[in-house]
């Protein structure tokens, strides 16, 4: 019986479901902050001991969830909006657990969310500062590099989205992310 256990402890959980919607309690709040410092403190070491600025004030927390039994259980993925002046909104600090990075489409999604949710409030453009190894994943999801630049002591590039192809909609949207099992490859 232990051969047929032995490694499942190493395996790390992967949900059926996800949910992406903006931080909507106490705990979605923390667990998104508490990935964001994972990320960018920890994992990336971008920032000291704490990623929060001043622009967290103003901004909106959104997130993505992996669900247990349906209900969302555990921060995965996060990232943020503001409006930066009239019309203009910004996103930033997207971040995915290393466990759920594999599955490929949370850091989609939640852009996604992101610029629709902007959208939906009047935004006219949309932009976002993008670290270098990420522009393709972005020019992907169509956006546009308006150039290179360094931040952070890091390459990004200063980057916009195609309004057009993000619908706006309301604040209350959750979207629900079923991972599809990849097919496999046969020699």
């Amino acid at each position: 019986m232990t051969a047929i256990l032995e490694g499942v402890d190493d395996r790390p959980f992967i949900p059926t479901e996800y949910v992406v919607r903006l931080a909507r309690t106490p705990w979605e709040r923390a667990g998104y902050h508490a990935l964001r410092r994972d990320v960018f403190c920890t994992e990336q070491q971008v920032f000291a001991d704490d990623d929060r600025d001043a622009i967290d004030a103003v901004a909106i927390p959104i997130i993505a969830a992996c669900c247990m039994a349906g209900m969302p259980d555990r921060v995965v993925g996060a990232v943020r909006i503001h409006e930066a002046e009239p019309g203009v909104w910004r996103g930033s600090r997207l971040a995915v657990h290393e466990d759920h990075r594999k599955l490929g489409r949370i850091g989609a999604e939640l852009i996604r969310m992101a610029v629709s949710t902007a959208h939906g409030l009047g935004a006219t453009r949309f932009l976002a500062q993008v670290q270098e190894q990420n522009v393709l994943f972005f020019r992907r999801l169509h956006w546009k590099s308006l150039g290179a630049m360094t931040l952070h002591g890091l390459p990004h590039h200063d980057m916009q989205a195609d309004l057009s192809r993000y619908p706006a909609h309301g604040q209350d949207q959750t979207w629900l992310l079923r991972p599809q099992p990849q097919a496999r490859q046969v020699a």
